[in-house]
């Protein structure tokens, strides 16, 4: 039989509260509501014919009511590990209600028959398999699992997502992405099992036309590349920034830009300035640790036989400051790990370090090495405790060999190191005077002005008022980067607005550290099976 077009509810699924980048309390702090939006839900709202009636609900910014599901004929999810518990919550409330539900997205990509209870499942890129889904919904079907090609689709047919589903004032940014994929081999990465290791990227009509596309909707700020690694295919994207240049400034620069690219970033000198000329003005880098041989042994040679905290101030001489990560818990980890990883993080004045513990995600080279040797725990891949976030606090999911206690001591080393207040606010202060901000990123522009003087008047007096644990540091930062590079100001309070997030969560993470590392010792034998929750960008990773 054929069926009348559907109307399609998309439901974003919660991302737990106790995660590094959940960032709730920061987006408070200048009147938002949560970090970003769902792009992959939005990207797949537009592969939809036209006919369909779509809605959205992010459960990060709003509750779900009975009545929302009750209208639709259809509802949709997208999600990631972290987002495992609520997805299944959710979709059998609305199952309960009668309603046939769709699920797409890394989690049930890499972990299929965790969803095997939904009744469509979409595996891989969703460009991929949304037709085949599509004519089965139409010609009748209720059931069925429809899966992609690996790492074949033309992102260039990806269409515009449907940013007119959201309220932007819910979010701090907004995000597009021009590539997928990436050249590493990381062993613990499975952006490379998901969207292959030769980067594949839109057109530049394509994502200028995105960019047109939330101009004319009236937003204003942070666009976040949500790419694997930016420079992952470098020919690519130095053809295209030119022309995000030349967007930018016919438009008055009305984005700032961050993304995501490996270290080696560092040296293309000339990539840094098409950058810097375009408003990037952050970048998230995977460091994972300061010692070669463990660098080696996780398949990350990009990263050795360089100097990284002088790649990290070479970057920042192009006014980008750096996010960084780092791993803790690798079988050939030395028993000094957590004192290397200090001392680069506080050589490099990093001021955002996500430091975690080794995990082993779903569909992965160290999945299956720890698999062969016997060593992954029980209910790999199944989220059990809505308050676990992710591999800050659930990680080490496969027995160790060093001894757990050690691994897990020296991780709380480096967080309450790091992130002790006159620790953190230090590394902000010596970032603001190695960042080169004399280029677009410190000019204050017509087209942002009332965007940025509303965040920064809203930010001061929420830190003023409601955050006095972080008002003498806030304070003393404004003056310092008045006095030494005022075109520093924005990088400076970015980062400052982080901690009102960071501070609390490595609380956290200390506690949570604290308690398991006594379980540990009191019985080393115990059973565990803490899991994870982890972040991925692009279709389908929502």
């Amino acid at each position: 039989m054929s069926r009348a077009a559907p109307n399609v509810l998309f439901i974003h699924p919660k991302f737990s509260n106790t995660s590094f980048w959940n960032y709730v309390e920061t987006c408070e702090l200048v009147g938002a509501k949560y970090p970003a939006p769902p792009l992959g839900l939005i990207t797949v709202a537009a592969m939809l014919p036209e006919s369909w009636r779509v809605r959205l609900v992010d459960r990060n910014v709003a509750e779900l009511t009975d009545e929302e599901i009750d209208a639709a004929d259809l509802v949709m999810f997208g999600g990631m590990i972290t987002q495992q518990m609520d997805l299944l919550a959710t979709a059998a409330r609305a199952k309960a209600r009668g309603k046939i539900t769709v699920v797409g997205g890394p989690d049930v990509s890499s972990s299929p028959e965790i969803y095997a209870d939904l009744d469509f499942r979409i595996i891989g890129e969703a460009e991929g398999a949304i037709d085949a889904f599509i004519d089965a919904w139409e010609t009748g079907a209720s059931e069925g699992e429809f899966r992609a090609p690996l790492h074949s689709i033309d992102v260039t047919k990806t269409p515009n997502p449907r940013f007119d589903l959201l309220n932007f004032s819910n979010y701090v940014q907004l995000n597009v992405q021009f590539s997928r994929g990436c050249p590493f081999l990381c062993e613990f990465c499975d952006i490379i099992e998901l969207f292959g290791r030769k980067p594949r990227t839109k057109d530049t009509a394509q994502i200028l036309a995105e960019l047109d596309r939330i101009y004319a909707l009236g937003y204003r700020g942070h666009v976040d590349f949500v790419d694997d690694n930016l420079i992952g295919n470098k020919k690519a994207v130095k053809l295209f920034l030119p022309h995000l240049v030349d967007w930018q400034k016919r438009h008055g620069y009305p984005f700032e830009f961050s993304t995501e690219a490996s270290l080696n970033l560092a040296d293309d000198d000339e990539f840094l300035g098409m950058m810097r000329d375009a408003g990037f003005f952050a970048c998230f880098v995977g460091i994972e640790s300061p010692d070669p041989d463990v660098l080696v042994a996780m398949q990350k040679k990009q990263n050795t036989k360089r100097d990284i905290a002088s790649c990290i101030h070479k970057i920042n001489t192009y006014g980008i400051f750096i996010v960084a990560g780092f791993i803790v818990g690798f079988d050939n980890e030395s028993e000094l790990a957590s004192e290397g990883m200090i001392e680069l993080i506080e050589e490099a004045s990093i001021p955002v370090s996500m430091v975690g513990l080794l995990v082993a995600l779903p569909n992965t080279q160290l999945q299956r090495r720890l698999e062969k040797e016997q060593r992954l725990h029980d209910l790999f891949g199944v989220i059990e405790d809505e308050q676990d976030g992710d591999q800050c606090v659930s990680g080490l999911n496969f027995e160790t060999l060093r001894p757990r206690a050690d691994i897990l001591e020296q991780y709380l080393k480096v967080v309450k190191r790091i992130y002790e207040p006159a620790n953190y606010f230090a590394r902000v202060r010596k970032t603001v005077e190695l960042l080169d901000c004399s280029g677009v990123v410190g000019d204050l522009r017509r087209s942002t002005i009332r965007h940025d003087v509303k965040q920064f008047i809203q930010f001061l007096w929420n830190i003023t008022v409601k955050r006095p644990d972080m008002r003498g540091h806030v304070w003393r930062l404004l003056a310092h980067v008045l006095r030494k590079n005022p075109r520093a100001i924005k990088h400076a309070l970015y980062t400052a607005g982080l901690y009102a997030h960071l501070g609390p969560f490595a609380q956290y993470v200390q506690r949570e550290m604290a308690s398991q590392i006594a379980a540990v010792k009191a019985d080393p034998n115990a059973p565990r099976h803490r899991t994870f929750r982890g972040k991925l960008e692009g279709v389908a990773a929502e």
